[in-house]
């Protein structure tokens, strides 16, 4: 494959780095943990250092494309994101002790975080994708696009169905 253009020089990766390290690894540790995440990061830095040809200024910004690489990776992690949600359904469902009114709101709102996990886990890897990089790493539609190489209609078709189904999970929640 001929690059479009020379690749980045490696002080400009270091700058980029810098600047988008700390909200990749966060993203990144609220879909599979710290753990993980670090290597995630890690690993998404090593990609786009050996793609940095690759990367073109005129079709968008570092941070979705980087956000784009990490979606990728991630998509290989997808067992260990499903059963840390997994995990965490087990921990609220173990967690029912409580006689007072804190606790029982404690475990009201555990409860909602363990069928919201469960609703996540559930969703195609495409929607949970959109919203995670919508509701966690806070990119606009336009971005997610670009850093899934999906079209903007996909996006914001992938975002309303994976709304629909959490906002039913929660819904069905609130009626017990």
């Amino acid at each position: 494959m001929t690059p479009t253009r020379a690749a980045a020089p490696p002080d400009e990766l270091a700058g980029v780095f810098e600047r988008h390290a700390r909200e990749l690894l966060r993203y990144c540790t609220r879909r599979v943990g710290a753990q993980v995440a670090e290597d995630v990061v890690a690993e998404t830095f090593l990609v786009a250092h050996e793609r940095r040809a690759r990367f073109d200024p005129e079709r968008g910004e570092w941070l979705p494309w980087l956000y784009g690489i990490a979606t990728n990776i991630l998509r290989r992690h997808r067992r260990i994101e499903i059963q840390a949600l997994r995990d965490n359904m087990r921990a609220v469902a173990a967690d029912e002790a409580g006689h007072d009114e804190a606790a029982a709101q404690r475990v009201d709102a555990q409860r909602s975080v363990a069928r919201l996990s469960a609703v996540l886990a559930k969703l195609p890897s495409r929607q949970r994708d959109v919203l995670m990089l919508f509701a966690v790493a806070e990119l606009e539609y336009g971005e997610i696009a670009e850093a899934l190489g999906i079209p903007l209609g996909s996006v914001q078709s992938a975002l309303h169905r994976a709304r629909a189904k959490v906002r039913a999970a929660l819904d069905e929640d609130g009626a017990r």
